[in-house]
C-alpha cells in the first residue's frame, strides 16, 4: 500500500502553529493548486483546488519562520482523514495532508 500527494502551490495564509503540551509544535495552513483547462466553447478557465497541510515539530519551525501568504511551496506527505464532533454534537469531517518534506520555492 502506498499514501502520497505532492503539491505545489500557494499559501492562503501565514501558517497558524501552536505548542502543544510537551513542547511539540504543529503547524496549519492552507495551499491552493490550480489547473487551467479549455471548456467545451475553447475558452480557458482556471480551477483554484483548496488544500489543508498540517505539518509537525521541526517542519512547523520551518514553516513558521520560512513562509508567508502568497509563498510559492512544494509539500509532499500523506493524505488523512479525521471524524471530529463541533460543538454542538454534530459529526464533521476533514481531509488533511501531514507533511513529511516542505519547501519553499
Amino acid at each position: 500500500m502506498y499514501n502520497k500527494v505532492i503539491f505545489i502551490g500557494n499559501l492562503g495564509r501565514d501558517p497558524e502553529v501552536r505548542q502543544l503540551e510537551g513542547g511539540v509544535k504543529v503547524g496549519r495552513f492552507p495551499i491552493a493548486t490550480n489547473e487551467s483547462y479549455k471548456d467545451k466553447t475553447g475558452e480557458w478557465q482556471q480551477r483554484t483546488e483548496w488544500h489543508d497541510i498540517v505539518v509537525w515539530r521541526h517542519l512547523a519551525e520551518r514553516a513558521e519562520r520560512d513562509f508567508k501568504k502568497g509563498s510559492l511551496v512544494f509539500v509532499e506527505g500523506k493524505l488523512t482523514h479525521r471524524k471530529w464532533q463541533d460543538n454542538e454534537g454534530n459529526n464533521r469531517y476533514s481531509t488533511e495532508v501531514v507533511a513529511q518534506i516542505v519547501r519553499p520555492l
